[in-house]
């Protein structure tokens, strides 16, 4: 069998690389990628593989434009963190999830799963992947916040996330920055932000910040393959630094 993997986190795609060849030591892993450019392009110069294992949120966008980018001819079996009793609605479709973390036991449910359906993908058209992708972004898409409540003084206040320069966490407080430059503190982890917004539009720079794209400044190369960020309105003078590992992922956010 020869299985492509689609995984943006290195330690997610070692992991399920091991549970794979645990259970089958005979599978081809033909590829691991981690974005969608990089999907699309493979799938253009290679023939399809029998089965491929797509994380849902990657580095420069969601998985499903890979479908609407490429004709993809095999079965998928999707990751995810999400909710599992979400995606019970379009389970039915005939193509399954592993919930992250990634379990030995789930993974062998999906592969004997995938067995006994395999006689249904000698479609070209494979409607049932098409019907899965439609139904996973109508309930996912929805999913990215267009706004945050921040209080201030005795009141309320929604506020858009086009209006929004950046997250930073501070002194133990986690601020949302605005394009009219006031902050206000959220009460949200930038863990718990990042998988609220769309990736688009906002990126992880690093532990401390998130920036929307118009909040870029300068992008500068610094001390050989990193990256040095200046954001428009920064709260203070400390240099963001783009770690080597997250450049190539930020070079393609930039250029959407």
């Amino acid at each position: 069998m020869r299985v492509l993997l689609i995984e943006d986190e290195a330690l997610a795609a070692e992991r399920l690389r091991e549970l794979i060849l645990r259970y089958d030591p005979g599978i081809e892993i033909v590829a691991q990628l981690d974005s969608v450019a990089d999907t699309v392009q493979w799938l253009a110069s290679h023939p399809p593989p029998d089965l491929a294992f797509f994380d849902i949120r990657l580095a420069d966008g969601l998985s499903f434009e890979i479908f609407e980018r490429s004709e993809l001819r095999c079965p998928v079996i999707f990751t995810t963190a999400y909710d599992a009793y979400a995606l019970k609605a379009f389970k039915a479709n005939g193509i399954d999830y592993l919930l992250k973390p990634i379990d030995a036991a789930e993974l062998e449910g999906a592969f004997h799963r995938y067995e006994q359906l395999r006689a249904n993908f000698s479609s070209p058209a494979l409607p049932e992947i098409n019907a899965l992708q439609k139904a996973m972004q109508q309930l996912l898409a929805p999913g990215y916040k267009s706004r945050f409540v921040v209080k201030n003084g005795q009141f309320l206040h929604a506020v858009p996330v086009e209006e929004i320069a950046y997250f930073y966490h501070e002194n133990k407080i986690v601020w949302l920055k605005k394009t009219d430059h006031k902050k206000h503190a959220i009460d949200y982890t930038l863990e718990q932000i990042e998988e609220m917004l769309d990736p688009k539009r906002f990126f992880r720079l690093n532990r401390k910040y998130i920036a929307a794209f118009p909040a870029i400044r300068e992008v500068v190369v610094f001390s050989g393959s990193r990256l040095k960020v200046s954001l428009v309105d920064p709260p203070d003078k400390e240099a963001i630094l783009i770690s080597r590992e997250r450049v190539e992922a930020f070079r393609k956010w930039l250029d959407q």
